[in-house]
């Protein structure tokens, strides 16, 4: 049970991270990039996807077309204001994203950025691991074999290296497709 409860919590990290990665831009336009846009609709501050339909006709724009007209330039507020450094434009009934091409320098901060979202995607693994690891040594002193016990902290170790791998291996594949020019 205490082994299933940890592979939820990994798979849980492993989730947020791949989540993560794909918000960061590897140079061509996708609508999961704007997935942290929220607009004030009706006074909720409400997912972008959710009073817009989102496109990219090509792997350098992204077109957003407002179900109420009168959301266009509160979602181009919003685009302006969150941190993605995008710049939008409006025609009145729709708004056009142009991805600019990345910069070697910027290439090099993106792959930074993913590899912080990684480590900390690590980190709440050991975390996961540690607390097993605590609950497992808790059932020594309610009488359990210390091969059991032993058995029980193999495994969570076999299952956090089999995480810290995954991960691994996503940054890997970012960091491959955000160089790749």
């Amino acid at each position: 049970m205490l082994l299933d409860e940890a592979k939820s919590l990994m798979e849980k990290a492993l989730q947020h991270v791949n989540g993560e990665l794909a918000k960061i831009r590897a140079g061509k336009a996708t609508t999961s990039m704007l997935d942290s846009i929220r607009v004030q609709y009706y006074g909720n501050a409400t997912p972008l996807n959710q009073v817009a339909s989102l496109s990219t006709p090509d792997a350098r724009s992204i077109f957003i077309k407002p179900w109420e007209k009168s959301l266009v330039s509160e979602i181009e507020r919003s685009i302006i204001n969150s941190d993605l450094g995008l710049n939008p434009h409006n025609d009145g009934e729709q708004i056009i994203i142009n991805i600019p091409i990345l910069t070697e320098e910027r290439r090099v901060q993106l792959v930074k950025q993913a590899k912080h979202e990684g480590e900390q995607g690590k980190i709440s693994i050991r975390n996961a691991r540690h607390e097993v690891l605590h609950s497992i040594k808790a059932l020594k002193d309610e009488g359990i074999a210390e091969d059991e016990i032993r058995k029980g902290e193999e495994k969570i170790d076999e299952l956090t290296s089999t995480y810290t791998k995954k991960i691994d291996d996503l940054i890997a594949n970012k960091e491959t497709d955000i160089l790749h020019v």
